[in-house]
C-alpha cells in the first residue's frame, strides 16, 4: 500500500508532528470525507506501507524527521509545488527564495530523484500571461537544476469551488477552450526549458485536447504517485494499475490518502481541496497532534466506529 500525505492538505508543512506520532504508533484513523461517522484505521507500519508520497509547498518542518523516517524503514519521496505566484493567488505561501532553499536542502539530503518539482496549476490572468510563465519557469528551472530530475505541470481545472474564489482576480481565464489554446502554445517552450536544465517534463492529467501537443513536445503523462519509483525505493513489487478513484486522466497508482479536507493553511485561491478558508483555519487551530485522525481528538480512537482498514481505499 502506498500512503499519500496528502492530496487533501499539506501535511509536511502544517502537520509534521502529527504524522510522525502516527508513524511511530504504526496506525492512524481517516474519516470518510462523505460520512464522518465511518472511520478507517490505516496500518502505517513499515511492513504494510510500500512508500510514503508527500505533497507539499514547504516541507521544512519535515527535515528534522528524515533520519527517523529512514531508520523506521520507510521509503518516501516528495512532490514539491513551487510556482512563485503573486500574493493575489498565494496569500500565505512561503517566499520564493525560502522555498527554493528548502527544495535544494531537501534534494541534497535525500537525492534529486526523490524530490519532484510541481509547477502547477498553470494559471492565466492579468500579469500571468504566457510570457510571464516562460520567464518564471525558466528562472526557477535554472535555480533548481541538479536538485530534481522531473518537473510536473498541469493546467488550472476550473472546478466550481475554485471558480468562485477566482472570479474577482483581474483577467482570470476560466474558459476551457481558451485555456487549452494558451497552454498549447506554452507547454512546448516550458518542456524545452526543462530539458535545458536537465529535467524531464511530465503532464499531470492534461486534457485530451493537449495530448498531441504534449506528446510532440516530449511531455510524458505523469504518475505523481509513481509505482516504479516506489518499487525502486522500497525494493518491493508495487501495484502499477491506475487508481480508479482519481479523475479520469490521472495516471497515479492506487494509494491511501491520510489527510483531511478543510485543513490546509496556505489559502491558495485556486485550491481544489479547500472550500472554505475560514473553516480550514478553525480546524488548524483545533488540531490535536496526539489524535489518531488529523482533525480528531484523542478520545476519538475509542469512540468512533471503525470500518475495515481497506474498505475505503
Amino acid at each position: 500500500m502506498i500512503i499519500s500525505a496528502s492530496r487533501r492538505t499539506d501535511i509536511p508543512a502544517f502537520y509534521a508532528p502529527w504524522l510522525m506520532t502516527r508513524l511511530r504508533a504504526g496506525w492512524c484513523e481517516v474519516p470518510n470525507p462523505f460520512n464522518s461517522a465511518q472511520v478507517s484505521r490505516v496500518d502505517l507500519s513499515p511492513a504494510a506501507v510500500d512508500g510514503l508520497v508527500f505533497w507539499t509547498r514547504f516541507p521544512r518542518p519535515m527535515l528534522c524527521y528524515l533520519d527517523e523516517l529512514e531508520t523506521m524503514g520507510h521509503a518516501f519521496y516528495f512532490l514539491f509545488t513551487l510556482t512563485g505566484y503573486p500574493r493575489s493567488l498565494d496569500a500565505r505561501g512561503p517566499s520564493l527564495d525560502a522555498a527554493v532553499r528548502v527544495f535544494r536542502d531537501l534534494a541534497e539530503r535525500i537525492g534529486s530523484h526523490r524530490v519532484r518539482w510541481r509547477y502547477d496549476p498553470i494559471v492565466f490572468a492579468h500579469g500571468l500571461d504566457a510570457d510571464y510563465h516562460r520567464r518564471r519557469f525558466e528562472a526557477l528551472a535554472k535555480r533548481l537544476e541538479g536538485a530534481t530530475e522531473r518537473v510536473i505541470v498541469s493546467v488550472l481545472e476550473p472546478y466550481a469551488k475554485a471558480r468562485r474564489r477566482l472570479t474577482d482576480v483581474p483577467g482570470i481565464e476560466l474558459d476551457k477552450d481558451r485555456l487549452t489554446a494558451l497552454a498549447g502554445s506554452l507547454l512546448p517552450d516550458l518542456a524545452d526549458m526543462a530539458r535545458a536544465s536537465s529535467m524531464q517534463m511530465d503532464g499531470c492529467a492534461l486534457w485530451e485536447s493537449l495530448e498531441p501537443i504534449a506528446r510532440d513536445a516530449g511531455i510524458v503523462p505523469s504518475r505523481c504517485v509513481d509505482p516504479e519509483l516506489v518499487a525502486r525505493l522500497s525494493g518491493r513489487p508495487v501495484e502499477s494499475a491506475r487508481d480508479g478513484g482519481q479523475r479520469p486522466r490521472c495516471g497515479c497508482a492506487p494509494s491511501r490518502d491520510i489527510g483531511m479536507y478543510e485543513s490546509c493553511g496556505f489559502g491558495c485561491r485556486y485550491c481544489y481541496a479547500t472550500q472554505r478558508f475560514d473553516a480550514a483555519d478553525a480546524n488548524r487551530s483545533a488540531h490535536d497532534p496526539e489524535a489518531p485522525a488529523l482533525l480528531g481528538t484523542r478520545k476519538d480512537a475509542a469512540a468512533a466506529p471503525h470500518a475495515d482498514q481497506h474498505s475505503l481505499l
